[in-house]
């Protein structure tokens, strides 16, 4: 019996479901009952009726499918696989981050730890991150965390004051302006797309500016037939499948390497998914309080998304 055969027949014993971000390995996306970005993501694990759910992302992602389904099962393939942007944000320095700033309402970015989420006001995503800002009263403090860079760029796009976290994504924040300015003279017809994690300088290029799965739809609306892509490299494989005519080419990093993929995204093989739903580990574990305190952000963030 080859992998594939394997994983499906497993899925099917366990009653899984395979949900994958757009990072992940082509190998993993072909095989993913759904695919989607944060936001997706989190929509679709709460409407599941299955009983597991193997999350084929980071850590964070796979818990906010635990805190949104408390009652099932959820498993990540390697539970090493984290993110340099949740981890800036440690427990203790964030709670007293907050405490300092008592009276502002505290919007957290998705990329954050489960204990992060339990002690913000209301939860965000790229796609939605504009809208929940503007949703907020004008003369209401606000706190963001932990995406220095993505709160810079929604102080741009709202005009509001925001007091930020400093912290960043190592994917987003190495992609280079030099190497960008060099593929514009190489394709001056191509089209910039970029996700708004990346450097302002590197924005400020852009032509298109968006989450995951908004890039994604960019590539299929525009009349460009090329596209730089300054976001992790694993989003081109949905790309060619839906738009296999046209030419995507990833944005080199600051070491001038076109290469840019997150280490940890890239942890996650068929071989530990089939190995996942073998064992039922590792399996994400939160405790009742933690995901009772954090379902409430991340629940006033879906009904403000729907």
């Amino acid at each position: 019996m080859n992998q594939l055969d394997k994983l499906l027949k497993l899925k099917k014993e366990k009653n899984a479901i395979i949900l994958a971000h757009y990072y992940q390995d082509p190998d993993i996306q072909d095989v993913a009952d759904y695919m989607g970005d944060s936001l997706a993501l989190a929509q679709h694990a709460k409407s599941t009726d299955a009983d597991v759910i193997l999350f084929c992302g980071v850590h964070f992602m796979s818990e906010t499918a635990k805190i949104l389904n408390p009652t099932k099962t959820v498993l990540i393939p390697d539970l090493e696989a984290g993110c340099s942007l949740a981890d800036s944000a440690g427990t203790q320095a964030f709670s007293d981050w907050v405490k300092k700033h008592n009276s502002a309402t505290v919007v957290s970015y998705i990329n954050c730890s489960a204990e992060v989420k339990a002690m913000s006001d209301i939860i965000c995503t790229s796609s939605n991150a504009e809208k929940i800002i503007k949703s907020i009263p004008k003369n209401q403090t606000i706190l963001f965390a932990p995406d220095k860079l993505l709160g810079t760029y929604l102080r741009k796009k709202t005009g509001r004051e925001l007091i930020l976290w400093n912290g960043y994504c190592q994917v987003h924040a190495t992609f280079s302006l030099k190497e960008l300015i060099k593929l514009k003279v190489r394709h001056p017809q191509a089209e910039i797309i970029a996700h708004p994690e990346c450097e302002e300088s590197l924005l400020d290029q852009a032509d298109f500016i968006g989450s995951t799965t908004a890039l994604i739809k960019n590539t299929q609306k525009s009349r460009a037939a090329e596209f730089i892509v300054a976001t992790e490299p694993g989003v081109i494989h949905q790309m060619k499948k839906l738009n296999p005519n046209k030419k995507y080419i990833p944005l080199g990093n600051t070491e001038g390497c076109a290469c840019n993929e997150c280490p940890h995204m890239r942890l996650n093989t068929l071989d530990k998914m089939i190995t996942a739903l073998e064992t039922l580990g590792p399996e994400i574990v939160l405790t009742e309080k933690i995901m009772a305190k954090a379902a409430l952000p991340l629940n006033k963030m879906l009904e403000l998304s729907k």
